[in-house]
């Protein structure tokens, strides 16, 4: 697993819909002042000119240097926010990595991480991405995102298998 900076480009929602095998849950609270407008799980697609495709789903293909990942629009938010994300993984993935290494711990069993994070909230999102690294578990995964030590969206996902033959573009011949 490796956490990944948000990706600095623009960023095209795909018109598909959200798998019903996954699921969000948000959270809000009116007594605290961030509120949320919007909140997406998916994978992030880039194409050959930067410009990356943020494509709303549920199930991550288990292929190494996809990324997945979520996205939260604040309801009229500007400026610095302080964010905490767990991701608890079906079994110990062979490596945990970020960018920076900083804020960022592994449970003792290695099934769950806790990023912290304080960003600022370009027009009221705030963004986090992984990408599949080699030795990456498959099946029900789990993010929660927290905002000010609320908890403000969970996502539940499956990462699945691909097929080496399917992906690669081969067809089987006899």
């Amino acid at each position: 697993m490796v956490a990944s900076q948000p990706i600095n480009a623009t960023v095209a929602i795909a018109d598909e819909k959200i798998a019903p095998s996954g699921s969000i849950s948000q959270a809000n609270n009116t007594k605290n002042s961030v509120a949320i407008d919007k909140a997406e799980f998916g994978i992030a697609r880039v194409d050959a000119r930067g410009k990356v495709n943020f494509i709303p789903t549920f199930r991550v293909p288990l292929q190494e240097g996809s990324k997945y990942g979520w996205r939260i629009q604040l309801k009229d938010y500007q400026g610095e926010v302080t964010w905490r994300e767990v991701l608890r993984l079906p079994k110990p993935p062979e490596t945990w990595a970020t960018d920076d290494g900083e804020n960022f711990t592994v449970s003792a069993d290695g099934t769950e991480s806790v990023m912290r994070r304080k960003t600022i909230a370009n027009d009221g999102v705030i963004e986090n991405y992984w990408t599949i690294a080699a030795g990456d578990p498959p099946g029900k995964h789990k993010i929660q995102v927290y905002v000010d030590e609320r908890l403000i969206a969970t996502f539940d996902f499956d990462v699945f298998p691909v097929d080496r033959q399917q992906s690669t573009g081969r067809n089987r011949s006899l």
